[in-house]
């Protein structure tokens, strides 16, 4: 750092993480002013701002600094010699986690508080303090203070003398668990209006004051965690604190891996001349983003993404989403070559059960011929199954008759989140349809006649278990060249007759054409749709209608409840 002492200003939503153990900042360190938060700082050394006086009164050299920051954790750092403190969380700094670092080799180790005011949280665990004189650390007015599982180390035949451990000041509320005390003296002080509950520590070669008394809070009550054994912790925390060479590294992996794609082309410019070849090459439990860039054309063939494959993206890298597509014509009832048929889930063109899978810019189809397969029993022909979570699929075709869309989870009991995003989905009958919380949005829906000519059909056929959200077609277009008043928007899918589910379709803000029927949903298989979640809000075109019993509309305050946002339950899809 140049000048000596620099500061460097952190925002808010940052990772500052070493690669390896590489990464050291020299002669300078961090500053987390009032209203920074959600900032993590990790796997760095801050060292080596120390300007030659031990009690240095000039120079405010911190090597991490907070005044007024909150929800910030340093973690697995190695921080010493500075002019200063090492930690300084100041001016009402809260929400913070202390965890994994060596702190070494200064006068002042880790300062808290410094107001009058009783905000501050703070946890603070398996810290190794080594060769420091004070603030070990000096906690003042903390409201909650954890200390647990820390090491701090006076080594005997040194220049630098411990004058106190951990020290509740203030109003300060502390608890003090299995942490290990080695040579220093005056380890656990308090002041009078402080309080200390300490509980399973080891105190070796100490002297002078070790003080507990007064009330303070049960953790537990805040976050679950688990405790070392106090004796241990000297060996445990020697070879595991400070930088690591396994941390920082994700980041560039991530980065690595999203500049490497496998190309496919069936003329063999590419490395693979099938789609599934180059899944197949795909790393088992790949830690980061793959790219398959699919060249023009029309593969015939069967996908399967494997669910110890996340993160891949298939991708078209045609002009348009119509350049390149993935087809295949097996039904339910096709039979399999090796006996029996491929049943419902069986027959996609396109099965993906990995998480964190992407599509874009291409067609996934099912061109199964109804027609000429009258004699075969089981016409549906699924065109797309996820089963995963976090599925975005983006600025795709989605093409098929019966049962199109098949979005599920890899069990009843997982979540599966899938988003659709200015894509098109056609077909006729249940033709978006599964247990998955599933949002089709800023898409066009688009409704197919049968095999015969005629218009019958049904949008949607979730089969939601009680406690999961539905399927949510929002902000779109339902239309399609097929007769006024012939389709509905949904039916409940109790799949397997199972009473406990749930079902739901919400269908909002979209505009729906005359093809929709005026009592848009209808039972199902002895279940009555009355008896699930189906509801529209707000939406337009000669296909919506008025509210009445068999045509239930949210109201605001439901609707308010019933966003995209509700519906991805804390993921922010976006592409990479």
């Amino acid at each position: 750092m140049n000048p000596v002492g620099k500061e460097i200003k952190v925002q808010s939503d940052k990772t500052i993480v070493g690669q390896g153990t590489s990464g050291h900042i020299v002669g300078g360190g961090f500053f987390l002013g009032s209203g920074v938060h959600n900032v993590i700082i990790r796997n760095l050394t801050i060292r080596d701002a120390y300007q030659g006086v031990w009690n240095d009164k000039d120079h405010d050299f911190d090597a991490i600094q907070m005044d007024g920051a909150h929800h910030v954790w340093i973690d697995h750092n190695d921080l010493r010699h500075m002019a200063d403190g090492l930690i300084d969380v100041r001016k009402d700094s809260t929400n913070v986690t202390v965890s994994w670092n060596k702190l070494s080799d200064n006068n002042k180790t880790f300062g808290i508080g410094w107001t009058e005011n009783v905000k501050t949280d703070i946890t603070i665990h398996h810290n190794w303090i080594r060769e420091t004189e004070q603030r070990n650390p000096s906690t003042d007015n903390a409201a909650h203070a954890h200390l647990y599982n820390n090491f701090l180390e006076d080594a005997a035949g040194t220049d630098i003398k411990s004058s106190y451990g951990n020290y509740s000041r203030g109003a300060t509320k502390m608890v003090l668990e299995n942490s290990y005390f080695q040579g220093v003296k005056n380890p656990v002080i308090k002041d009078s209006g402080a309080a200390i509950v300490q509980r399973g520590s080891v105190f070796s070669g100490t002297s002078g004051r070790n003080e507990s008394g007064g009330t303070a809070f049960d953790p537990k009550t805040y976050y679950p965690y688990s405790l070392d054994q106090a004796a241990d912790l000297p060996s445990i925390l020697r070879s595991g604190v400070g930088p690591r060479s396994s941390l920082g590294t994700t980041a560039a992996s991530t980065k690595a891996a999203a500049a490497t794609t496998l190309t496919v082309a069936q003329d063999g410019s590419g490395q693979y001349r099938t789609v599934q070849a180059a899944v197949n090459a795909v790393p088992a439990n790949n830690p980061a983003r793959v790219v398959i860039a699919v060249k023009p054309g029309t593969y015939r063939e069967l996908v399967k993404v494997p669910s110890n494959k996340p993160h891949v993206t298939i991708q078209g890298t045609g002009g348009s989403r119509k350049d390149t597509t993935i087809v295949y014509n097996n039904a339910a009832g096709t039979p399999k070559p090796g006996g029996g048929t491929y049943g419902t889930g069986g027959s996609a063109t396109v099965a993906v059960e990995a998480d964190d899978f992407q599509a874009r810019n291409l067609t996934i189809s099912n061109d199964f011929d109804e027609k000429a397969n009258q004699s075969l029993s089981g016409h549906q022909a699924v065109a797309l199954r996820t089963a995963a979570d976090k599925v975005f699929l983006d600025g795709i075709i989605v093409s098929g008759d019966q049962d199109t869309l098949l979005v599920d989870t890899a069990a009843k009991d997982r979540l599966g989140r899938v988003y659709v995003s200015n894509s098109y989905v056609v077909g006729n009958v249940d033709f978006i349809f599964g247990r998955a919380t599933a949002v089709v949005d800023k898409s066009v829906i688009t409704l197919k006649k049968r095999w015969d000519g005629t218009s019958a059909g049904y949008v949607t056929a979730p089969s939601t278990a009680a406690d999961r959200k539905g399927i949510l077609i929002a902000n779109s277009t339902v239309n399609g060249d097929v007769s006024n008043g012939s389709f509905y928007l949904g039916r409940p899918w109790h799949a397997g007759g199972d009473a406990s589910l749930d079902p739901q379709t919400t269908v909002r803000n979209t505009s729906l054409s005359a093809a929709v029927k005026s009592t848009p949903w209808t039972d199902m298989s002895g279940f009555s749709w009355k008896d699930d979640r189906f509801a529209e809000y707000k939406n337009s075109g000669a296909g919506s209608g008025s509210a009445n019993s068999n045509r239930p509309h949210l109201s605001d305050a439901q609707a308010a409840g019933q966003e995209v946002a509700d519906w991805l339950a804390g993921w922010t899809p976006s592409a990479s």
